[in-house]
């Protein structure tokens, strides 16, 4: 963090979670956090009136929700979000509710400090988690914990409606239900001080459209109300109180990026065809129904990859049947999508799960990313597994769907996952439940093994999807959320590069389909190597599927195989990486802004 003493010109480095350039005035928003009293309970009276206390405060937090839901439903172009379903249904949720009693009761203390202690325990349980998502769902807790903590303490955060004038947020933290509310007001973006990519804030952020940047440390003590600011969102980058050159160079550079957002939008629902005739499917990966809308509107044309973690997590209990099929009928019945993938549940070691029985199977392994997890999980947990599958299929009527089974390491694995999907379609038969007869089936390839037996996996699917985050992580002994060897991780290591060819090779030879679902299919400096390794589907971020789109509508399938027979004579990932950047940034100037034009730096 670059800090100067006059207050002028500073500049803050953060994460940009949501793209685009607002300026504008601060307006700090009140610390969520509300302070805790402890006090000690000394009569059955007292114990009881605060029990009855305990759950008012939660009836008056489902009624702000319900309030913030039904204002976004009268809200022209604005949906509900399912995050704020799921918070109105962790205020449901029977052990938050039950232990927060049972501290209450057993301690002979307030409401809120005993809230604070079962917070403590879900704050436990997920810090064992690895996957860095995963782990981050514990804001969730803490921001319904919060509301609760609110209408104990009888204390309100001025609603981001009712806020004056056009204003960028500045704030500690903030909850997906606050975030959403910038859309109805008239909030230009929003800076905190925690969070991260893959936070449900940001995720709304980006989904409703709002430049936002977080993980800036101390900006609440840094910023003052009415401070002139500039929130960049593509760099994550906040200045405070900047000259006025510098605010022309950032003006500059918001119209430069609306200019580019426009043009590429223009051109968005084409289809990816290179100039020579070669046809690239292109995909969204997406996490909740939401987000679909604007995956459409930035040139998805089906979904592929949709991750069903989120019906476990942060939940009383295991999601039934009608749950599974009513969420993915909504999806399925999107209108404008050609096909869906549904990745069955990735579950395991690191992931937390509602079941008492199945957390306590699952938190205590030594070596959870290696461990019982996704398909192992799966097929030891067979009813489960069924559950999920009969919603699948029985969803199937209502679209194109396509099911992927995840880290598959074996011949094994998708072979017994073939017998129980088999075993599910013979039972719904006998109920007389329709299906789908088209399903094709898929495996994510994501361990080093599944590659070199990619020949013989491919006889028994109908395509694969290179999951790369994990097969990087795994090829290259690398833990992706460890900050101390991030930067070992390479997308363009010559191994990681040689993996993928090994596999579109065999599933070529096979006759089946290759897709790309990891975070290396968006990224445009990489298009060109993946046309060019002939993968046939690119899964993406939707905010990366315009730029990937306008790159291979420009380019030639011939090229883009010389591009990676060139590379592939290199020894190094820093040398691939090098000359890719350069390469791309000359062949492709309108998408890949030339640093001097993008460099807005004050130092």
């Amino acid at each position: 963090m670059a800090r100067l003493e006059s207050r002028h010109n500073v500049v803050i480095k953060g994460i940009g979670v949501s793209p685009g350039i607002v300026s504008g005035r601060a307006y700090l928003l009140d610390d969520m956090d509300v302070p805790v009293p402890y006090l000690h309970l000394h009569s059955a009276s007292h114990i009881a009136d605060e029990i009855k206390r305990f759950k008012k405060a939660i009836g008056e937090a489902k009624t702000e929700l319900l309030d913030i839901r039904k204002a976004m439903s009268e809200e022209k172009g604005l949906e509900p979000l399912f995050i704020i379903d799921a918070h109105i249904m962790m205020l449901k949720d029977a052990s938050l509710i039950q232990s927060t009693i049972e501290n209450i009761e057993s301690r002979k203390i307030n409401a809120e400090w005993a809230l604070m202690l079962t917070i403590e325990k879900y704050r436990k349980a997920f810090s064992k988690i690895e996957d860095l998502y995963l782990k981050q769902r514990i804001s969730d807790v803490e921001y319904v914990g919060q509301r609760i903590l609110r209408s104990l303490s009888e204390t309100k955060r001025e609603p981001i409606t009712e806020i004056k004038g056009d204003v960028i947020i500045i704030a500690r933290d903030l909850s997906p239900a606050d975030t959403v509310q910038m859309k109805i007001g008239r909030v230009l973006g929003f800076a905190t001080e925690i969070g991260g990519k893959t936070s449900h804030t940001a995720i709304v952020a980006r989904s409703i459209g709002i430049p936002a940047v977080v993980g800036l440390e101390r900006i609440t003590h840094e910023i003052h109300n009415d401070d002139y600011i500039i929130v960049d969102g593509c760099d994550g980058i906040v200045l405070i109180n900047p000259d006025p050159e510098i605010i022309k160079r950032y003006e500059d550079k918001s119209r430069h990026f609306r200019e580019l957002e426009e043009d590429l939008l223009k051109e968005a629902s084409q289809p990816a065809i290179t100039l020579d005739g070669r046809r690239i499917d292109i995909s969204a990966n997406v996490e909740f129904i939401e987000e679909i809308p604007s995956a459409l509107i930035h040139g998805a044309e089906g979904v592929g990859l949709y991750r069903t973690e989120f019906l476990y997590i942060n939940k009383e209990r295991l999601p039934t049947e009608r749950e599974h099929y009513n969420n993915y009928k909504h999806l399925l019945e999107g209108k404008g999508l050609a096909w869906s993938t549904i990745r069955t549940f990735d579950l395991g070691g690191d992931k937390f799960i509602s079941d008492p029985r199945l957390a306590k199977e699952l938190t205590k392994e030594t070596n959870p990313v290696m461990g019982l997890r996704a398909i192992r999980f799966c097929l030891q947990e067979i009813e489960l597994f069924k559950i999920q599958l009969r919603a699948i299929l029985r969803a199937s009527v209502h679209g194109k769907t396509r099911i992927l089974f995840p880290m598959i390491s074996c011949l094994e694995e998708i072979l017994e996952a073939k017998r129980v999907l088999e075993e599910v379609k013979r039972e719904l038969t006998l109920e007389h439940i329709p299906f789908a007869a088209d399903i094709e089936i898929g495996i994510m390839i994501e361990v080093p093994s599944a590659v070199l037996i990619a020949d013989r996996l491919a006889q028994e699917v109908d395509f694969f999807s290179i999951g790369t985050n994990d097969l990087i992580q795994y090829a290259l002994a690398i833990d992706r959320v460890n900050e101390r060897v991030t930067y070992l991780y390479e997308p363009l290591h010559p191994a990681v590069l040689r993996l993928i060819k090994m596999i579109v090779t065999a599933a070529h030879k096979a006759g089946i389909r290759v897709s790309m679902c990891g975070e290396m299919a968006g990224e445009p400096a990489y298009t060109l190597i993946l046309v060019g390794l002939e993968l046939d589907e690119l899964s993406m971020n939707p905010m990366a599927i315009p730029r990937v789109k306008k790159i291979i509508r420009r380019a030639k399938s011939t090229e883009s195989k010389a591009l990676v027979k060139k590379i592939m004579t290199l020894s190094c990932a820093a040398d691939i990486e090098e000359y890719v950047k350069k390469y791309m940034v000359r062949r492709f100037p309108d998408v890949f802004a030339k640093e001097e034009d993008q460099n807005c730096s004050i130092s």
